[in-house]
């Protein structure tokens, strides 16, 4: 990548805040609004498909297994590039995606619980990683010493609570943490996350969103927003499994 030296703050394309005044080897990442939005439908079709998989036959399909294993990064990476956006803190983004993430969280908790057979109702489910990421990079955003230890507690501790543990949300905070100050430590944390999702697929298929990110993002079709969609899907598709398995398989 070109070198670049950014002696103010200084805003992407898609409205993502560059801080420092640091020369740095890195070119932050540039995804128009449609590409990232291209990448979350991606995202939701390869989760459809991972949890059919699943539920439905026992996670017995290969390929509906590996491609499955890219969705959450996916999910993960427009997360983290949203979070970095300028205005976030001031604007109260990190607290109104707080409290969405909480409630469809909360939302999605028993049929997440029934469909995965959790008898203490843990790991707790894919929004509450997210939630953790939001809250971590809010913290930090706020600077101060007391508010980064707080930060990295809650990383700590939520982390091994929730879907995916730590490396989900690293992905989160490293896309965050590039977007607004780029560095070759955000890059190698992110590689990082990547590969010790190994430890939980068993594979390294998380690898593959790399090269798909690279794709989405000359992605030149607007989709449906549909921002409320996305949350109230993750709790509705859980349901139907639920159902599903509780009476209609049983039929």
């Amino acid at each position: 990548m070109a070198r670049i030296s950014t002696k103010t703050q200084a805003t992407t394309p898609a409205g993502t805040l560059i801080q420092g005044n640091e020369p740095t080897r890195f070119a932050p990442l540039a995804f128009s609004d449609a590409s990232l939005n291209a990448a979350k439908w991606l995202a939701l079709v390869l989760m459809v498909i991972d949890h059919s998989n699943k539920y439905l036959f026992g996670g017995s399909v290969h390929w509906m297994f590996a491609l499955g294993r890219i969705s959450m990064p996916l999910f993960a990476f427009t997360l983290g590039y949203n979070l970095a956006r300028s205005g976030m803190l001031a604007n109260g983004g990190y607290r109104r995606l707080s409290i969405r993430l909480a409630l469809f969280g909360l939302l999605a908790t028993a049929p997440f619980i029934v469909v995965n057979k959790l008898a203490h109702g843990w790991p707790l489910n894919m929004m509450f990683t997210l939630l953790v990421a939001v809250v971590t990079a809010w913290l930090l955003d706020t600077g101060g010493r007391l508010q980064g230890i707080v930060a990295w507690l809650v990383f700590a501790w939520a982390g091994a609570a929730s879907e995916y543990w730590w490396p989900a949300i690293g992905l989160c905070l490293c896309v965050w943490a590039y977007q607004r100050k780029t560095s070759g430590a955000a890059v190698f944390g992110f590689a990082v996350c990547l590969i010790s999702l190994w430890f939980i697929n068993g594979n390294f298929w998380a690898l593959a969103s790399v090269p798909v990110l690279a794709l989405v993002r000359y992605w030149p079709y607007r989709l449906p927003r549909a921002q409320w969609f996305f949350y109230g899907f993750y709790p509705l598709h859980l349901a139907f499994f639920w159902c599903y398995l509780t009476y209609l398989a049983k039929a």
